[in-house]
């Protein structure tokens, strides 16, 4: 067996295995507002704490809480923590309130050392609810009018003590419609829900900080953001935490009810996702540059080796099989997140801008930290 035959072999197995995880997913992955969901059973009488840290969102927090204020859910408060703004975020969020009760808003004490930034924010924000219930969410992110409802009626029919969802992306530029919806296929190809919901251990776990929902006393029971006060993606901290306490996480798409656009250019594209990445392979730059050699050798090489293969240079079949099978993984996972299917077929290009954002990322990391509005985070 040659070599072009063994990596044919070995590219074509992991890709069926994906997109058979794939498949699964799209079968039984929760979606926010389906038939499988009712309207919660209590009747909105759980109070729910909605907590928003903010730091410099004047673009988006005005439409932000007035989406809030619009919700049918019954039973509920809205906190906004002012993390150190310098654009009027904080003004601008009582102003689009016009005086409603239900939002209140805080003023960040300054950053302890020993703290990030989000887990700070958040931190000050569960010791000011009341909730039984405390869902956090970014203040870019879009609730549609029965989204409280449609969470908490998944979370009953769950019996989530956890449950992140994950949002509709809006995506508009090119990099954020061949970057952003890379998501998609992370959540959807690579993380059987079923394993996430049933199985105990915490490699299982999954969370997006977009949107993540506790019930308070598991919330307590996890230690709160305390105790993941120096995670860089402390969404993933916490759900490990949960799994690792044997509390019940569940996922959800937001299916349309829950969305946001999180970056609007380039730039932006690149260093959001550069902020994290790194920490999202447990802070090991082994795996992530093993992690880019893994998505260079499924969704870039094939193309190359049939291209080369159409110009004389061998078989053409194996090469094209294996571009088939990264595009229709690609696909599904888009079709499943109401992303746009047919930017599968420029997957090459969403490596390419993928190792730049990697390259950014260990950039900052042998520089002494990530940066991001205005902060500088150590290795």
């Amino acid at each position: 067996m040659s070599i072009l035959d063994l990596y044919a072999a070995s590219a074509g197995l992991v890709l069926a295995v994906i997109a058979l995880v794939a498949i699964l997913n799209a079968l039984t992955f929760p979606r926010l507002g389906s038939s499988a969901a009712q309207p919660a059973s209590d009747g909105g009488s759980v109070m729910v704490s909605v907590l928003i840290p903010a730091r410099d969102e004047a673009a988006a927090v005005e439409e932000t809480v007035r989406a809030w204020l619009r919700q049918d859910y019954p039973n509920y408060e809205i906190i906004l923590l002012d993390d150190g703004s310098t654009d009027g975020t904080g003004e601008l969020a009582r102003r689009a309130a016009a005086g409603d009760g239900r939002l209140r808003i805080l003023e960040g004490a300054a950053l302890p050392a020993d703290w990030k930034g989000k887990n700070w924010a958040c931190h000050q924000l569960a010791r000011a609810a009341v909730g039984e219930v405390l869902v956090f969410t970014d203040a870019d992110v879009r609730w549609a009018p029965a989204a409280l409802s449609a969470l908490m009626a998944e979370m009953i029919r769950s019996r989530a003590d956890v449950l992140t969802v994950w949002p509709t992306q809006l995506t508009v530029t090119w990099s954020e419609r061949l970057v952003v919806s890379q998501m998609a296929l992370v959540v959807i190809a690579y993380l059987p829900a079923l394993a996430v919901h049933h199985l105990p251990w915490p490699v299982f776990s999954a969370a997006n900080g977009q949107c993540l929902a506790f019930r308070r006393s598991a919330y307590e029971h996890i230690g709160g953001h305390a105790a993941v006060q120096a995670a860089m993606v402390e969404d993933m901290a916490l759900a490990r935490a949960g799994k690792r306490k044997g509390l019940r996480l569940r996922m959800a798409d937001g299916a349309g009810l829950v969305s946001t656009r999180m970056y609007h250019s380039w730039p932006e594209v690149r260093d959001g996702f550069a902020k994290n990445i790194l920490y999202g392979h447990a802070g090991s730059v082994l795996l992530l540059l093993l992690s880019s050699l893994f998505h260079w050798s499924l969704f870039f090489l094939p193309w190359i080796w049939w291209l080369a293969a159409g110009m004389g240079a061998g078989d053409w079949r194996s090469p094209l099989i294996l571009v088939s099978l990264g595009v229709l993984v690609r696909a599904l996972t888009a079709s499943v997140t109401r992303q746009r299917p047919l930017d599968a077929l420029l997957m090459p290009v969403s490596v390419v801008l993928m190792t730049i954002v990697t390259a950014r990322s260990l950039g900052w990391h042998f520089r002494g930290g990530t940066r991001w509005k205005g902060r500088v985070y150590g290795r």
